[in-house]
């Protein structure tokens, strides 16, 4: 156990002590990676509502001022004293909206698909060689948006001149840093971008999230005082697992305040707190086990058919320790670090243990229900058999809802 427990304090250490990207997406030495004919740096995806005014307003100094942009703030490329004797082509930053993507890239005579201009279509006059390809947008005029800048012969270090990009258009946006020379593939990207949509600095799959945490932290408020009520009323009547509930309540209050103080730092100043994340995720996922473990133990008739657990009380601590490691694991990686709005392919391995855990306990809390009605119906305790019952059928309910969201989801 104690294994365990240092187990979880190296994984939190260890995400706390990475540099957090927020809507200030920083780039430090990240490096060109070949894909197809061209070498590509990812620098964002964020969802970005359109601006509520005509000019970008960058000397507000109100983040819910209506503007939304982005912005390239000291951007450099930079190589090393050996790759340094020639000029190249141009290093270049393109800005698309997600439905624009088409427009990059081309083949010649129906071929494979190039992101790089090739000596075929420079033929073609579509394109100049070794440069991107990219056409003007059908459907939103001036898009992409394509600049960029070369390295002149023994230049060590290429700026990317200063912009402000407005957003007129709602949507998904993408930056991608590329060049089609294969003699800069040493060349690394240092600076940041700044993201910013009308309300603030929250990308747009979390801006509407800020409100929902404001109204469940007031919601569980309300729950707490009425809950807290009842528990000092009848103090003296209370089972343990009234006061696991409790603990559940408690923990749920705390959660959604971190989450709401979480995201309001983070549309104010741009930079995510890394330690409010941490601890909302810590409580989210201390009672999400609970809460689990709560059902499970009423489950198999903890306080009804049985006075205690016996010898499954360390069966069901190690699930609900290994459930809680988890889960603390993957909402750390999904929730501390950048947040571009597209999830990355390494969070698959760390969902699949989860939502294996996940099921093991749905199927051993109705098996445990199956042997509780069992033994109720078989003893006459009719009463409490109509109540686990009606629990089984709001279990059933909860279930198909829970995987009905997943597939939507999916």
């Amino acid at each position: 156990m104690f294994r365990v427990y240092e187990s979880i304090l190296f994984c939190v250490w260890l995400f706390t002590s990475l540099i957090v990207e927020g809507s200030v997406h920083e780039y430090k030495g990240e490096r060109f990676v070949g894909k197809g004919n061209a070498f590509v740096v990812h620098g964002g995806s964020e969802g970005i509502y359109s601006s509520a005014s005509e000019n970008v307003n960058e000397k507000s100094v109100l983040p819910a001022n209506g503007d939304s942009y982005i912005r390239f703030e000291k951007i450099t490329f930079q190589r090393t004293q050996e790759f340094s004797n020639f000029s190249s082509g141009l290093v270049q930053a393109i800005v698309f909206e997600v439905e624009d993507r088409e427009s990059i890239g081309g083949s010649a005579y129906g071929g494979q698909r190039a992101v790089c201009c090739t000596a075929d279509l420079a033929k073609l006059g579509v394109c100049s060689e070794g440069e991107i390809i990219h056409r003007p947008s059908t459907k939103n005029p001036g898009w992409p948006q394509v600049f960029g800048v070369a390295f002149y012969a023994d230049e060590l270090v290429a700026t990317l001149p200063s912009k402000s990009i407005q957003i007129s258009r709602t949507g998904m946006y993408n930056l991608y840093f590329m060049h089609c020379d294969p003699n800069l593939k040493e060349v690394v990207v240092e600076g940041n971008t700044i993201w910013k949509n009308p309300s603030g600095y929250l990308p747009g799959r979390m801006a509407p999230l800020m409100k929902f945490y404001g109204f469940m932290s007031l919601a569980f408020v309300i729950l707490g005082l009425f809950w807290f009520s009842q528990y000092a009323r009848f103090w003296k009547e209370v089972f343990p697992l009234q006061n696991c509930i409790t603990l559940v309540i408690t923990l749920g209050m705390f959660e959604m305040a971190f989450w709401y103080f979480d995201y309001a730092e983070f549309n104010e100043t741009g930079i995510r707190p890394t330690g409010i994340t941490v601890w909302a995720v810590t409580f989210g996922t201390i009672k999400r086990s609970v809460a689990r473990l709560v059902i499970l133990m009423v489950s198999m008739g903890y306080g009804v058919v049985r006075p205690t657990l016996g010898g499954l009380t360390s069966k069901v601590l190690l699930v609900g320790v290994t459930f809680f490691v988890a889960s603390e694991v993957l909402e750390l990686v999904e929730n501390v670090g950048a947040v571009s709005d597209l999830s990355g392919k390494a969070k698959l391995f760390l969902v699949l243990p989860v939502a294996f855990l996940d099921a093991f306990i749905i199927i051993w809390i109705f098996k445990s229900l199956s042997a509780t009605l069992s033994k109720l119906q078989a003893r006459r305790m009719m009463v409490k058999l109509d109540i686990y019952r009606k629990f089984t059928n709001a279990l059933v309910v909860a279930v198909i809802v829970s995987v009905g969201w997943i597939c939507y989801e999916i």
